[in-house]
């Protein structure tokens, strides 16, 4: 462990980045900055949206036990941001590997979940859906789960870093370029305007990005993912206003509930995904063809969406819902950058060969 006196370069604001510094300042490290392109929330990050799904139901355990853990948090400091709404897994009739196994790992830490074995059963527990082609599926509904409000979850978790003496460095002077490298030691990071910034430890909590910064060509990929959102009148959003969160494994479509102010219906779907080819120079001096997001200087995200992508949301919708509301036009739609391991795991750890380069990424979607 570093000394409590070193300094430490976090590069990311979002919840990765954001979560290590107030831990480290509440650990008692003092000399603690953050730098990412953007103050947080930033823009187009992939902590940043207009929801993100609460839930503890996986398949590995000790995945679900963290998750618990951190419901906790959700229910208490940051329940103004936490909607419970529940969450509803669906697959067919035939079965899916991770919703038996997440039932599984949910029924043993004593979760009680209302197990809806065929098509009418989701239909009569849940009637927003009733309207919807949902036959030959099964699933269950995990009613401790539930939506955040991630852009002002993420605002929050920023204001108690800077409480806590947290420093931040945005704009063009808190924009790495590259690592500062002496031989396999990072002495800080290259940023695209002013003198490099030095630290005795670096960490890189930048997710779709990383792949910018460091070869992660065996453990990770960065792609990208559709997301839609659909207005409906107030006659819609009333009748929607307590369905769950649904997720579909057969297609990785998943639909949140509508949003309480706005009346936005918020879809997605994590899937293969889509990539990019980005030509870079590794830290070796290398030239790597990679696939990441932009480095766009507002942030903003192109409302575009491949016409496949497009489709696999439509399908999804008509899933759950009537054509009415299925093949209505998306207010706005983009696609999301997810960083995916092989086996959805985060990557937590130094990075060899550097010494003090320490990665927390690999979000995969959870």
């Amino acid at each position: 462990m570093p000394s409590k006196d070193a300094s430490i370069i976090i590069v990311g604001a979002g919840v990765f980045g954001l979560t290590l510094a107030r831990e480290f300042r509440q650990r008692g490290y003092i000399r603690v900055t953050v730098v990412d392109r953007h103050r947080p929330p930033v823009p187009d990050g992939s902590s940043v949206d207009l929801s993100r799904i609460i839930r503890s139901d996986y398949a590995d355990a000790q995945y679900m036990s963290m998750a618990v853990q951190a419901l906790g948090g959700w229910e208490s400091e940051y329940s103004r941001h936490y909607h419970e709404s529940g969450i509803l897994i669906i697959s067919g009739q035939g079965g899916h590997s991770y919703l038996d196994k997440a039932k599984e790992q949910v029924q043993s830490q004593g979760g009680q979940i209302d197990i809806l074995e065929d098509a009418s059963r989701i239909q009569n527990s849940h009637p927003e859906f009733a309207e919807g082609t949902l036959e030959g599926c099964k699933g269950y509904l995990n009613p401790r789960s539930g939506w955040a409000n991630s852009a002002e979850a993420i605002r929050h978790l920023a204001s108690q870093c800077a409480a806590e003496g947290v420093c931040f460095r945005t704009g063009p002077w808190g924009s790495v370029e590259s690592l500062l490298l002496d031989g396999t030691r990072v002495l800080g990071v290259n940023v695209t305007e002013g003198p490099p910034l030095l630290a005795e430890h670096v960490i890189l909590a930048t997710g779709a990005w990383t792949t910018r910064l460091i070869d992660l060509a065996s453990s990770a990929i960065s792609t990208a993912q559709p997301v839609g959102f659909i207005q409906l009148t107030e006659h819609e959003a009333h009748r929607l206003r307590k369905m769950p969160i649904a997720i579909d494994l057969e297609s990785g479509f998943f639909v949140f509930p509508p949003t309480p102010d706005s009346n936005i219906l918020q879809c997605a779907r994590h899937g293969y995904g889509y990539e990019t080819r980005v030509s870079i120079t590794t830290p070796a001096g290398e030239s790597q063809q990679i696939s990441a997001p932009g480095l766009d200087r507002d942030g903003a995200r192109a409302h575009f969406l491949p016409p496949d992508a497009e489709l696999s949301l439509r399908g999804g919708l008509r899933r759950f819902f009537s054509p009415t509301i299925a093949e209505r036009p998306f207010v706005k739609k983009h696609l999301c950058w997810y960083t995916d391991t092989p086996q959805g795991d985060f990557i937590v750890g130094y990075h060899s060969p550097y010494a003090n380069l320490f990665l927390a990424t690999g979000g995969s979607g959870q």
